[in-house]
């Protein structure tokens, strides 16, 4: 739930808490589905760790009446076919590779979003509830459930949004199967003897977001975003205190005609440690294009350009289609 969607928002670094409007509000900042004037699906796809993790994500949205809307939407990163090594050795000592299964670790979310606008003119608000599914093959696997809670607010071409998730914080009660998690102890004599936690807790976040739109000569078009990511822990952020550590990002886009877009931003500023004990600020740029005609848009994002962090970038394409086209 961390990692974000649509190639669009990925493009500008995730500052997208003010000006997303769209389906893709439903993971972003739900107050933004009242926008809706029509139905729209999105669909993303992305691959990490050399093709190894799969990233894939869908979402539908439609608006109830001119004041309310809602949506939902799956999210699914998992690992697939690894090999399960627990057996290969059998009770008589010998090597069978007969033995070697197959197994998928992965996570699901499930989303289901509601918005409204309320009577102060320019203010409407968002809530989503979510189911979040973890399985480990057929070692372990949870069930959790979380609310997240968001506002937007426009007055005078200005945005403001803030997003505030795991506002309950998300607890995952876990579910081992012992026997299972024995093999393995019995692999690696020495290792994995105790059983992990059952429970998983997931403390709220924070997002803070300003951002402001640009018509210039009714051709073109220019939004600058920025984001304060906020966690309530001390972490590496560039910001960080034993109550709120926070990780600014900026980004923007560049539109002609509402048909072509281009994206940049920066985001992920990170106090990173060195082999000689001093610090350095990492950071992760990312740029993006997009294309829109007739109600459908697909775009695209590199994240991670330069290597200037420590995760390694990664191609992701996106599309989002508005359903009135259909009729």
């Amino acid at each position: 739930m961390n990692i974000g969607v649509d190639a669009a928002a990925l493009g500008m670094s995730n500052a997208v808490t003010a000006s997303s409007m769209d389906v893709n509000a439903v993971y972003w900042n739900p107050a933004g589905l009242v926008n809706l004037e029509d139905s729209q699906i999105s669909l993303m796809h992305a691959s990490y760790f050399a093709n190894i993790a799969q990233y894939n994500y869908a979402a539908f949205a439609m608006p109830i009446d001119d004041r309310s809307a809602w949506g939902a939407s799956i999210i699914r990163f998992g690992v697939d076919d690894i090999l399960n090594t627990t057996q290969l050795i059998d009770n008589d000592g010998n090597i069978d590779y007969n033995r070697i299964s197959l197994f998928s670790t992965a996570d699901y979310a499930a989303t289901f979003s509601y918005a409204r606008r309320l009577q102060v003119p320019g203010l409407q608000y968002g809530v989503n509830a979510k189911v979040i599914r973890r399985i480990i093959g057929k070692f372990a696997n949870s069930w959790g459930f979380g609310i997240d809670v968001g506002l937007q607010f426009e007055r005078n071409d200005w945005m403001i949004g803030v997003m505030v998730r795991d506002i309950t914080t998300t607890y995952n009660i876990w579910n081992i199967n012992e026997e299972e998690y024995q093999k393995i102890a019995d692999a690696i004599p020495g290792e994995n003897q105790e059983l992990p936690e059952k429970s998983e807790i997931t403390l709220p976040k924070a997002q803070l977001g300003i951002a402001r739109k640009w018509i210039i000569r009714h051709d073109y078009s220019l939004l600058a975003a920025t984001n304060l990511n906020m966690r309530f822990a001390r972490t590496n952020d560039i910001i960080s205190t034993d109550v709120v550590s926070i990780d600014p990002a900026v980004g923007f886009e560049f539109g002609y005609t509402d048909l072509v877009f281009v994206r940049g931003g920066v985001g992920n500023f990170q106090n990173v440690r060195q082999i000689d004990d001093t610090e350095k600020i990492g950071f992760q740029p990312n740029i993006g294009i997009g294309f829109k005609y007739r109600g459908i848009q697909i775009d695209y994002a590199l994240t991670d350009i330069g290597d200037q962090s420590a995760a390694l970038y990664s191609n992701i394409f996106s599309v989002k289609v508005d359903l009135g086209i259909f009729r």
